[in-house]
């Protein structure tokens, strides 16, 4: 199981997601970020910023 929590992007956001998929967590995090944080669009720097934060979570 990957996890991200959009606290290490945006500080003081206690949002998290988890799934088995990379994608679907990217794909979570994307429409977080646009309904929560107003990001109308996202730069490929962010989703890379996304994916650097994406972590496998201890069983």
């Amino acid at each position: 199981m990957k996890e991200f929590k959009c606290g290490q992007l945006v500080p003081g956001c206690h949002w998290h997601t988890h799934d088995d998929d990379e994608a679907e967590i990217v794909r979570r995090a994307a429409e977080h970020l646009r309904s929560a944080h107003g990001e109308a669009r996202l730069r490929e720097t962010m989703v890379e910023e996304i994916k650097k934060r994406v972590h496998e979570v201890p069983a």
